[in-house]
């Protein structure tokens, strides 16, 4: 490691610089990049711990291949097996000290449009020593008196706070359904082979909807039973199918010119996904076969095989569970995703239609003048003239973020007997999150619609 690139790197943990990588041969980072990944791999820190504290697998094997184990346990007063730190309550202490983290930073970076302020540069700076303050609040968490008291609360402040979250990520999910039809819309105006693209998309997202609502009607449903998931994928097909009449009803189009099959082809195929994994988490129906045996009904009859290696699901699952968080997370603090938020889109005059629309750069604020190089990686300070994003809105959404976190890995309110090897089993609680979830993303589909028609005097632009 040269001079510059450790002089560069000690700057970054106790000062006010950009972190980057040591390998000149890394593309550039932009500032503003640079300091939300850094955040992001704090918060993927803790959830990695969180995961840990509620493994049975885990804590089997420190037990069992940890010299000592039992004395080091005692010693850290954490019980003779460190019941203390593991399990469900744990969990609600850490993710204590992570949220209010994120909370504090939150209050601290309100109204910044400059990154030229006090308060900038320790949202873009000193790692090392914010690292020590999530470590040391997370440590403190376990030493609030009256733990009890504190554990009833904090969970309903966790379930609020992550089902704004789960809000939050559908309201992100029908501003990405109309900025994809909006962006590729504006392209047919220069070349008509955009519509093509477009037929096409809408082709294959209603093939997979529908492809999905029928595999799930002859895997979840029989002739003879299994009224309850017939009734849900009957209500959720039909509500599909409103959506895409609605989308293209003349009343809608007098008012939306861009609204189309396109976006209700995409929120169709969300619908089915959330169906099909709320019946997975839907506790099994029993019954009596002609021998007065209990038989499960109403499952796919491989299911039992697919779930034959458990940590390898899990470990999977919870992968591609915690991926989704974090780009929620950071695409959701961008202007464009902020804004939408608050009911504000782009003109389609100002879009330039692209396949990869979702990857649009913040501004033209990479230019070579801003670029920095220590010896490593180069830095584009890309808020010399004003922030790409808001700092505020950034710290909420990941504080809301930790206590989704808290609640999905203690599977909600069947917390005292969770374990993260069971993330994914059969739940009442999990399975209506997830149907409440289908429906509220509908009824903020419906509302984008007809929300110009119920309020004419005001100005709608999606």
């Amino acid at each position: 490691m040269s001079a510059p690139c450790c002089a560069g790197q000690l700057a970054c943990c106790c000062g006010t610089a950009a972190c980057s990588l040591c390998c000149k041969c890394c593309p550039k980072i932009k500032q503003s990049t640079s300091t939300r990944f850094m955040y992001a791999l704090y918060f993927i820190l803790v959830t990695l711990i969180c995961c840990i504290m509620m493994s049975r697998t885990v804590a089997t094997q420190m037990k069992d291949h940890i010299p000592f184990y039992e004395e080091m346990c005692k010693h850290l007063q954490a019980g003779e097996t460190c019941e203390k730190l593991v399990g469900y309550s744990a969990v609600y202490k850490v993710c204590f000290g992570m949220a209010c983290f994120f909370f504090i930073f939150f209050l601290l970076t309100i109204r910044i449009n400059s990154s030229k302020s006090c308060r900038a540069y320790i949202h873009n700076g000193f790692w090392f020593i914010k690292l020590l303050v999530l470590v040391a609040m997370c440590s403190g968490a376990f030493f609030i008196p009256d733990q009890k008291t504190f554990l009833d609360a904090w969970r309903y402040v966790g379930a609020a706070g992550g089902f704004l979250f789960i809000v939050i990520q559908l309201i992100l999910l029908v501003e990405f359904a109309h900025k994809w039809n909006k962006n590729w819309t504006a392209g047919t105006q220069q070349n008509k082979l955009w519509y093509g693209l477009l037929a096409l998309g809408t082709l294959i997202l209603y093939s997979v909807a529908v492809a999905a609502l029928v595999l799930m009607a002859v895997f979840y449903t029989r002739s003879d039973g299994c009224t309850f998931n017939k009734i849900l994928l009957g209500v959720n097909g039909g509500l599909c199918f409103l959506i895409s009449l609605v989308a293209i009803s003349p009343c809608v189009q007098d008012r939306q010119p861009h609204s189309g099959l396109l976006q209700s082809g995409l929120i169709s195929c969300y619908v089915m996904y959330l169906t099909f994994s709320a019946l997975s988490s839907k506790p099994p129906e029993t019954i009596l076969d002609e021998n007065n045996k209990n038989i499960t009904i109403c499952v796919p009859e491989f299911g039992q095989g697919l779930h034959r290696d458990e940590n390898l699901v899990t470990g999977l699952g919870t992968t591609i569970l915690f991926c989704c968080i974090l780009y929620s997370c950071l695409t959701s603090t961008t202007r464009a995703s902020s804004e939408a938020l608050r009911g504000i889109y782009a003109t389609p005059e100002t879009e330039v239609a692209r396949c990869c629309f979702c990857c649009t750069p913040d501004g033209d604020a990479d230019t070579e003048e801003h670029a920095v190089k220590r010896g490593g990686q180069t830095v584009i300070y890309d808020e010399k003239k004003a922030t790409v994003y808001s700092y505020a809105y950034f710290h909420f959404i990941f504080f809301l973020a930790s206590l989704y976190v808290m609640m999905t890995v203690t599977h909600w309110f069947h917390y005292e007997e969770a374990e993260i090897e069971k993330i994914f089993s059969e739940s009442w609680s999990i399975f209506w999150i997830k149907m409440i979830s289908c429906w509220v993303c509908i009824l903020l589909y419906l509302w984008t619609l007809i929300a110009p028609l119920c309020c004419p005097t005001r100005q709608f632009s999606v």
